[in-house]
């Protein structure tokens, strides 16, 4: 194999090492900061044969990719809240996309459809039962709960209601799901999230709204989960946020009545999370595409770097001047307007 860089939220980048990779570099940053070419060389400690600009649910952070030289990848995790990342995706060569029904907004430009990869969320290598726990939570909820996803807070208020043995709590949540004869899931813009897999991945009884995004391709319903009908505008079947509350407390209440069948639901759940759905998982997919793509077309960079000009004109130059404008307050607005004209930090050509 060769030499990757993997710069923004980690997701399954740790599972990289042992899919043959001869070096992985991975670096996580939380400051504001926007990286170009020199700068990954130097983060790496060599010129890596493959980047990847990891989604992290703020404004672009790596610039001037558009004429790296080396085969790049982004991988969009959020594209359900940020509406720029099909048009930053152009400027790549492959794009994996968490969301599926998501998947024609970034090919059909620049993007062969055969470079926008399906991959979806998934549970982490830690996520496991803790069978000594005893269930004495009815159900709960871990996640974010603020005036950012008012859907949600109402959904929650909507279904204590009909649940009052409900817990919502933040923070880490492997310790809950073990206490919980029921995990409950929103999604408050239809996307299929990684509290899916991560309930499933610890072996819990998961209630979870019905989308798409393949989430009933992955898992069978009523085997491995239970749904209800989802209160996301544009989700298929959507309801109001109370009938959404309602059907979800039946299928807790069920749960509750039946702790046998819980717990064997619980068992698929982790069972199918094993077979395909953890990180190595998504690592050993991402690896052996790339592998293929670099033996099969191995012009896909050279090409790309060709029509940078081209690529920065089109779908990179209006964006990037928003964000100057957005970001100027932080101090990174020069960088962004360097980008639009094609002068940030850029290899030599």
């Amino acid at each position: 194999m060769q030499r990757l860089l993997w710069i923004g939220s980690p997701f399954f980048s740790g599972a990289l090492a042992s899919c043959g990779w001869d070096a992985v570099v991975r670096h996580n940053f939380e400051h504001a900061a926007v990286f170009g070419w020199r700068d990954l060389v130097r983060i790496a400690g060599f010129e890596p044969d493959v980047v990847v600009v990891a989604d992290k649910s703020r404004a672009p952070f790596v610039l001037g990719v558009e004429d790296f030289p080396c085969l790049t990848v982004f991988y969009s995790v959020d594209s359900h809240i940020h509406s720029w990342q099909p048009y930053y995706a152009q400027a790549f060569d492959v794009c994996l996309v968490a969301l599926r029904d998501h998947l024609e907004r970034f090919s059909g430009f620049r993007l062969a459809a055969e470079n926008v990869w399906w991959s979806p969320a998934f549970a982490w290598a830690e996520d496991a039962p803790e069978p000594e726990i005893s269930k004495d939570v009815d159900c709960v909820f871990v996640g974010t709960v603020n005036e950012t996803l008012p859907r949600r807070a109402a959904f929650l208020e909507q279904f204590r209601q009909r649940i009052p043995g409900l817990r919502v709590v933040t923070g880490g949540y492997r310790h809950w799901y073990a206490r919980a004869r029921a995990v409950l899931n929103h999604c408050e813009h239809g996307d299929l999230n990684f509290r899916v897999f991560e309930a499933m991945g610890c072996g819990a009884s998961l209630v979870t709204p019905r989308i798409g995004n393949g989430l009933t391709d992955l898992f069978r319903e009523s085997g491995q989960m239970l749904c209800y009908a989802s209160d996301s505008p544009g989700v298929a079947g959507a309801v109001d946020v109370a009938a959404a509350a309602e059907d979800a407390a039946a299928r807790v209440r069920w749960l509750l009545e039946h702790p046998h069948e819980a717990a064997a639901m619980g068992r698929a759940a982790l069972a199918g999370i094993d077979a395909g759905h953890r990180e190595r998982h998504r690592a050993e997919a991402f690896s052996g595409k790339v592998r293929a793509l670099l033996v099969n077309d191995p012009q896909c960079a050279a090409r790309r770097k060709k029509n940078a000009d081209a690529i920065r004109n089109t779908f990179l130059r209006l964006p990037y001047l928003l964000w100057a404008e957005e970001l100027t307050g932080i101090g990174l607005g020069p960088a962004y307007l360097a980008a639009a004209k094609g002068q940030f930090g850029q290899p030599e050509r």
